[in-house]
């Protein structure tokens, strides 16, 4: 049962680790498959990214690529990189949107589930946004120990992650600063909706592991 500053100090440490890998380490990683196991919690709670087995590494300035096979987890990936096979840096911030507001409201995005409509976590954390009630996305066990103004701030950076198109999603950059700042945030766009039901409209999926992609070929 982590508290508000425990989650809010790891959602810190891993946009600062993401930041690392895709500006300040010598050849630029692109990790690909960031999602909520894949963080570990060292004994005061700082938050370790780990399995690099589907990374890549760039160097010099070709720092997008293409490929015929997606691998990764569904929730977390970015549509670019699930329906045509490119991946950047940005398919890294949107997987990094999505697990904050898992972390923010204690439900994965695939699982997510709401009895009054079909959104799955960005859906219903875009509605609460555009509806002004984006408070109620946190989870209860946090009513004691939350500070207003960083929960909505960190839900509007989630958001602006999570956009459908690449180009307006931030860079960690820019997603480290906007979380620490007080400055005024850019109005996100509506997310991309993409769930799982979705997804198998548009791509043939095979029959392997409910929770990772191993075999996809995009179209």
């Amino acid at each position: 049962m982590l508290n508000w500053p425990q989650r809010f100090n790891i959602i810190h440490g891993i946009a600062r680790g993401i930041l690392y890998l895709h500006q300040d380490s010598r050849l630029q990683i692109i990790h690909r498959d960031l999602k909520a196991g894949n963080i570990l919690l060292d004994g005061d709670m700082h938050p370790k990214i780990s399995d690099f087995g589907l990374a890549r590494m760039f160097q010099g300035h070709n720092t997008t690529s293409k490929t015929n096979k997606v691998v990764g987890t569904y929730g977390y990936i970015s549509p670019e990189y699930a329906i045509n096979g490119r991946f950047s840096i940005k398919s890294d911030v949107f997987s990094f949107g999505v697990l904050v507001l898992e972390i923010i409201c204690g439900k994965k995005n695939k699982e997510f589930s709401q009895g009054d409509h079909n959104d799955n976590l960005l859906g219903h954390a875009w509605r609460l946004f555009k509806e002004g009630r984006s408070i109620e996305l946190m989870s209860g066990s946090l009513q004691d120990s939350h500070v207003v103004s960083e929960v909505l701030r960190t839900i509007h950076v989630a958001l602006l992650c999570v956009q459908h198109h690449a180009e307006d999603r931030p860079t960690m950059l820019s997603v480290v600063l906007m979380l620490v700042s007080e400055g005024t945030l850019p109005e996100p766009k509506q997310p991309a909706f993409f769930n799982e039901e979705s997804f198998c409209e548009h791509e043939t999926l095979p029959s392997v592991d409910k929770r990772t992609i191993t075999l996809l070929y995009a179209r």
